[in-house]
């Protein structure tokens, strides 16, 4: 029984200081890269991100950071020679965007040249999902949502 108060206690004493301690957004995501240009470049024209700025780390890191039109999180390119190639492996991470038509992002990366990696998937209940591949190999994932089907 003492026991078991004490664990009540420590649980209260942890939540009580966690919640001041605990993390409020997430800010940005970094992805290191072999060409800072050329992946602003996609990101920018392929996926129609905004570049929001740029600069120099103290280490010298290249930083480009962009941003999607309806999210606060940004993702930070990171060009960094000095810690050697980027060498993505399979199935590591990827980002996810949604898009309003998986066909109509389709049509517009077939005229940039590009060719989803994968899907697109679609699914019974509506929407679905496909996969490209950014320059070093990082996948996006875009996400169509079920359409709205009327009901409340």
């Amino acid at each position: 029984m003492r026991e078991q108060k004490f664990e009540i206690a420590s649980r209260r004493r942890f939540m009580k200081h966690s919640a001041c301690m605990s993390v409020r957004k997430l800010h940005h995501t970094r992805y290191r890269v072999n060409d800072l240009e050329k992946s602003v470049k996609f990101y920018r024209e392929v996926l129609g991100l905004t570049e929001v700025r740029r600069h120099e780390s103290p280490r010298g890191s290249k930083l480009a950071f962009l941003k999607a039109p309806e999210s606060e999180e940004l993702i930070e390119l990171c060009y960094f020679p000095d810690s050697g190639p980027v060498q993505v492996q399979a199935d590591l991470t990827h980002l996810a965007f949604e898009v309003d038509s998986l066909a109509e992002f389709g049509k517009h990366i077939a005229g940039l040249g590009i060719k989803f990696s994968d899907g697109p998937t679609m699914k019974e209940s509506g929407g679905g999902f496909a996969f490209i591949d950014a320059p070093e190999g990082y996948e996006i994932e875009l996400i169509e949502r079920p359409k709205n089907l009327g009901i409340s």
